[in-house]
């Protein structure tokens, strides 16, 4: 059994209509290989949105926080959290530990 498409093609009226449409647009024009040349694949195009990748990957948790230490980062507007992870590393690096529980981190990471 034949399916009947639902799109709806224009009449031969409609597609005169719309090239003489694009014909007539200052924006439009026919690509020759030097526009080719220049483009470049959309997935590379994509590839480059967003925030670059970090060197060092975060691993997300589930932290209870008393309010007032939350409220105080917070208060500093965006990057709150990065603050805080700053804050963390900064007493890390103050405060040696022992070599035993260095390496228990080490070894779990």
């Amino acid at each position: 059994m034949k399916r009947k498409s639902k799109l709806l093609r224009p009449t031969t009226v409609e597609e005169a209509a719309i090239k003489r449409g694009i014909g007539a647009d200052p924006d439009t024009r026919d690509l020759n290989r030097a526009d080719f040349a220049r483009m470049e694949p959309l997935e590379e195009i994509l590839r480059l949105r967003g925030r670059p990748r970090s060197v060092t990957h975060k691993i997300p948790v589930t932290l209870r926080l008393d309010p007032q230490i939350v409220n105080f980062f917070r208060a500093g507007g965006r990057g709150w959290q990065t603050r805080m992870n700053d804050a963390l590393a900064g007493h890390i690096n103050r405060k040696p530990r022992s070599t035993r529980a260095a390496r228990k981190v080490t070894e779990t990471t």
